[in-house]
């Protein structure tokens, strides 16, 4: 079952700001998608963690800066309003080099230059399919999808405005990210701990 829609309109910005907040939904060229379930698995929150730590200990001290989710990624096209962006996602982790992109009150507006989704069974298909979609056209230079049933991570690489045919690597030893030079993220640890799910 994939996530549901929150009805048949299209929005934008402006309306998704004033929704409850102890909702979560995600804004795709005016269509809303409910994030669900509420609440992650343990074992996702352990793998969007796991990243982000081992993100923000080797970018400590540069440029770069790490986030974990919730944070609205508002995703304009060129020189639009923010009321008007009809796109507004929340990866589980992301990474923005450009400090112009930060807003402290709104999150990010514009690509990040990495984004990492950990896939759960309701959201696989969104993660795959419509995000993917979404982060070639912003321009995200490189998307990692993560997968902690068959222990793999499907990568994408933006080349010349378009994702390429990804890289599909086991999570086992060691993953560089190609766009943070000198980064990569170890799994042994990390897979030694938890248990195969099962969906």
């Amino acid at each position: 079952m994939g996530l549901a829609q929150r009805d048949d309109q299209l929005h934008t910005y402006a309306e998704y700001l004033t929704w409850p907040d102890d909702v979560r939904y995600e804004l795709i060229e005016g269509v809303a998608y409910l994030m669900a379930p509420p609440a992650p698995t343990l074992d996702h929150q352990d793998f969007a963690g796991e990243i982000y730590f081992q993100l923000r200990r080797a970018l400590e001290g540069k440029p770069c800066r790490v986030f974990i989710a919730p944070v609205d990624v508002r995703l304009p096209k060129v020189n639009e309003a923010d009321e008007l962006i009809d796109t507004v996602v929340q990866p589980d982790v992301l990474v923005v080099c450009d400090p112009n992109k930060l807003d402290r009150k709104r999150g990010v507006r514009g690509a990040p230059d990495f984004a990492v989704e950990v896939l759960s069974p309701s959201t696989a298909s969104h993660d795959h399919v419509r995000k993917r979609r979404v982060y070639e056209r912003a321009g995200v230079r490189e998307y990692w999808l993560v997968h902690p049933t068959d222990r793999i991570v499907t990568i994408y690489r933006l080349e010349s405005g378009e994702f390429g045919k990804p890289d599909v690597c086991v999570l086992s030893g060691e993953t560089p990210v190609g766009v943070l030079p000198g980064v990569a993220i170890s799994w042994d640890d990390l897979i030694r701990r938890i248990p195969q799910p099962e969906w």
